[in-house]
């Protein structure tokens, strides 16, 4: 997910974006400590796009 593609969304679609990937990384969580996560590097993945969405909604709410 870049950066420019969460600038075109309005902040209902950024804060439901953000909702869906809070519930995928508990998800991985889940699977991560039962030992069936076949990629750990998809959690730090789904953290950087947490931040990158959370970042672009503070930025915007400011506006």
């Amino acid at each position: 997910m870049k950066v420019n593609e969460l600038r075109d969304l309005s902040i209902d679609e950024l804060q439901q974006k953000n909702q869906e990937l809070d519930e995928e990384l508990f998800r991985l969580k889940i699977r991560h400590t039962s030992g069936q996560l076949d990629s750990p590097s998809t959690l730090g993945q789904t953290r950087k796009n947490i931040a990158r969405i959370k970042t672009v909604l503070r930025q915007k709410e400011g506006q």
